[in-house]
C-alpha cells in the first residue's frame, strides 16, 4: 500500500484507507481506480497525481536544496552572484559551480560585493545576488544592502547560516540574521523547511523586483545539502513586471493644468532615467526647460535641446531661477531630497510609481504609474505650444552655464577639480558607463562634468564613500560592450581598492580615475563652511599607480592637465584595468 499526492491541491490518496467521499473501499490501489475517477477536493483527474514514496518523498531526489535554489535563480534571469565562499554556504557555492549561465564573482570584501550588486540593480532594473556565509559575512553586507534599499534597487541577499542544532547562545559565526536584516529588506526569512524552498525563492524574487528593494533569504548549512524533489514542492507564479497607468480622468486633469500654466518646468528624476527620449518629446511640445536631479544626470545630453542641467546644490543658478519662477512643476520620478530642494509652495504634476511618495502638497496632481507610459500619454494630451521668449532664455542659460564651468577649468598643476572634469567631459565617450564615488570628486562631477548622455551610477540617498569602484565592476558586467569609467577620490578608492584584483581576475577592462588630493576634501570644505578648524582630513596614500601594477593592472601617474585626456583615451583603448592617479589641487573647492 502506498499514497498518491494531487499536484493541484495537495490532497493525499492513501491506498490503505481508500476514499469515503468517492466510495472507494480501503485497500484499493490507485492504479485500479476508474479512469474517470476525480480528486475529491479539486476534481483533478488521475494524471494530476504523483506517487508519494513510503518514507520521505524527497529521499530519492538527485538534486539538493542548494541546487534547486540556484536553478530557480538562473531560470529567473539572474546572471551574477557576488560574495565570498565559506563553511556555511558551501552547498550553495557548489550548486553555482555546477550551473551554467550564472557566475560567482568572488570579491575580497563582502561590502564591495553588496555595493556592486546594488549598482547592478540600479543600472539594469534586475537583481544580482550577494552570497556569503552567516555571521560576519552577512553583517559585512549591511552598508551595500542599505544603499540598495535607499535607492530602491532590486537585490537578492542569499546567506548561509549555521546548522539548526547549533543555533542559540554561543553559536559560532551565528547571529539572528532575520532580525539583523529586517530593517533593510522588503522580504526576509530563513528556509527551515526544505519543501518551502521554491515558494520562498519565488516570493523573494517577486518582492525584490516589484517592490524595488532587498530580499534576504538565509539557508542553514544542513538544509542546503538536503535532497529536494521539486515535483513535491509548490510555489506561486512569478510576475516580473508591473506596468501601471493612472485613470484617464487624472491624466486629463494633469494635462489641463499643464496647458493653463504660463511657465511650466520639467524636473526629471532617477525614476525617469531610462525615459530620456520621452522626456525630451514632452519638453519639446511644451517648449519647457528640463532640469534633472543629480541621480538623473545624463538622462539627456546637457546643454542641448531644452536641458539646463542639475537642480540642487551642485546645479547652476539659472536652474534655481527657473523653478522659483515656475507656475507649475512637472516632476517625473523625483525623490524630493533636501539636496535637490524642490519648492513645495506651488502646483505640481507629480509622476511616481510609489504611492507613498505622491502628494507633496495640497496643490499636487498625483499620477501613479510607470514614468514612460505616463509621459507618453501626457505628451499626447497636452497642446503643442508656440515658440516663446522662454526658448531664447533657455539658450542663454545654457550658454551662461557653459561659459561659467569653462572659466573654472584652469590649466595648472596640481590639476584643479573643475579642470579634471572639463578634460573628462571630452575624453569619456558618449557610449560609456560612468560610476562616480562620493566625496569632493562627486561634487565636481555633478557641477562641472558636461554629460553627453553617458549612463551614470552612484550611491544616491545613502551617499556611501567607497561605492564608486564596486559600481564600476557592476557596470562592466551589466554593459560588457561599453567602455567603463570610474571617477573616485583617493579616500573612496582606498576603501574599495582591495578588489582591484577582482577586476583583473575577471578581465573587466575599465579606467579608474583617482582624484588624489591627499585628503578628505569634502569634509575639509564642510569644516570651513561651519567655521571649524581643519582637522582629521589629511591622508597618507600609497603610490596608486605602483599598487595597480602590483595587482596586475596598469598604473599611470598624471601631474599635468595636458596628459590626462590622452591617458584616459589610451586606457580605454588598451582593454585593460587602468588606474590613473591624478595629482589634484587640494586647495580648490
Amino acid at each position: 500500500m502506498t499514497a498518491w499526492r494531487c499536484r493541484i491541491c495537495g490532497y493525499i490518496y492513501d491506498e490503505k484507507d481508500g476514499e469515503a467521499k468517492t466510495g472507494t473501499p480501503a485497500g484499493t490501489r490507485f492504479t485500479d481506480l476508474p479512469e474517470d475517477w476525480r480528486c475529491p477536493i479539486c476534481r483533478a483527474g488521475k494524471d494530476a497525481f504523483l506517487r508519494v514514496p513510503d518514507a520521505d518523498p524527497h529521499s530519492s531526489a538527485t538534486t539538493t536544496v542548494g541546487e534547486v535554489i540556484i536553478d530557480h535563480l538562473a531560470a529567473s534571469g539572474i546572471r551574477y552572484v557576488f560574495g565570498i565562499p565559506g563553511t556555511s554556504s558551501l552547498g550553495l557555492v557548489d550548486a553555482i559551480r555546477k550551473k551554467e549561465g550564472i557566475e560567482y564573482i568572488i570579491v575580497r570584501h563582502e561590502a564591495n560585493g553588496a555595493m556592486a550588486a546594488a549598482a547592478y540593480g540600479k543600472l539594469t532594473g534586475l537583481p544580482a545576488v550577494c552570497l556569503t556565509i552567516g555571521g560576519p559575512g552577512a553583517t559585512n553586507l549591511a552598508t551595500g544592502l542599505y544603499d540598495a534599499k535607499e535607492d530602491h534597487a532590486p537585490l537578492i541577499a542569499l546567506n548561509g547560516q549555521v546548522e539548526h542544532q547549533y543555533t542559540g547562545p554561543g553559536g559560532f559565526q551565528e547571529i539572528d540574521q532575520d532580525a539583523f536584516f529586517r530593517p533593510i529588506t522588503v522580504y526576509n526569512t530563513t528556509i527551515h523547511d526544505r519543501s518551502k524552498t521554491v515558494q520562498i525563492m519565488t516570493t523573494a524574487l517577486k518582492s525584490a523586483i516589484l517592490q524595488h528593494g532587498v530580499a534576504q533569504v538565509s539557508v542553514p548549512n544542513n538544509i542546503q545539502k538536503q535532497p529536494l524533489d521539486v515535483r513535491f514542492c509548490s510555489g506561486p507564479g512569478c510576475l516580473m513586471d508591473l506596468k501601471v497607468m493612472p485613470q484617464q480622468d487624472d491624466l486629463q486633469q494633469a494635462a489641463r493644468a499643464i496647458d493653463q500654466a504660463k511657465r511650466p518646468v520639467i524636473i526629471a528624476g532617477f525614476g525617469a532615467y531610462r525615459d530620456g527620449e520621452a522626456v525630451a518629446e514632452l519638453a519639446k511640445r511644451l517648449k519647457a526647460p528640463i532640469l534633472t536631479t543629480f541621480r538623473a544626470k545624463g538622462i539627456l545630453p546637457e546643454g542641448t535641446g531644452q536641458v539646463i542641467g542639475i537642480l540642487g546644490n551642485v546645479g547652476s543658478p539659472d536652474a534655481r531661477t527657473l523653478v522659483n519662477g515656475a507656475d507649475l512643476l512637472i516632476t517625473l520620478g523625483v525623490g524630493f531630497s533636501s539636496m535637490t530642494n524642490v519648492p513645495l509652495d506651488r502646483p505640481i504634476v507629480q509622476v511616481d510609481r510609489d504611492p507613498l511618495k505622491l502628494g507633496k502638497n495640497s496643490q499636487t496632481i498625483p499620477l501613479l504609474g510607470d514614468c514612460a507610459l505616463i509621459i507618453e500619454e501626457l505628451t499626447r494630451l497636452v497642446r503643442e505650444r508656440e515658440e516663446t521668449g522662454q526658448t531664447r532664455e533657455i539658450r542663454a542659460m545654457q550658454q551662461r552655464w557653459t561659459d561659467q564651468i569653462d572659466s573654472e577649468a584652469v590649466m595648472q598643476s596640481p590639476i584643479p577639480g573643475p579642470t579634471i572634469m572639463k578634460i573628462l567631459s571630452g575624453a569619456v565617450p558618449q557610449e560609456a558607463v560612468i560610476s562616480v564615488d562620493v566625496g569632493e570628486n562627486c561634487w565636481w562631477f555633478g557641477r562641472n562634468f558636461q554629460s553627453r548622455g553617458q549612463v551614470f551610477v552612484m550611491s544616491g540617498y545613502l551617499a556611501t564613500m567607497g561605492a564608486g569602484f564596486p559600481g564600476a565592476i557592476a557596470a562592466r558586467l551589466a554593459y560588457p560592450d561599453r567602455p567603463t569609467v570610474c571617477i573616485t577620490g583617493d579616500g573612496g578608492f582606498v576603501m574599495a581598492m582591495g578588489d582591484l584584483v577582482t577586476a583583473v581576475k575577471y578581465h573587466l577592462p575599465m579606467v579608474i580615475v583617482v582624484m588624489n588630493n591627499r585628503q578628505y576634501g569634502m569634509i575639509r570644505v564642510e569644516q570651513m563652511m561651519e567655521n571649524y578648524e581643519n582637522y582629521g582630513t589629511d591622508l597618507v596614500n600609497p603610490d596608486f599607480a605602483a599598487y595597480a601594477e602590483a595587482c596586475g593592472a596598469v598604473g599611470v601617474r598624471v601631474e599635468k592637465p595636458e596628459d590626462l585626456g590622452p591617458a584616459v583615451t589610451a586606457g580605454l583603448a588598451s582593454k585593460e584595468v587602468v588606474v590613473i592617479d591624478v595629482a589634484t589641487d587640494p586647495g580648490r573647492f
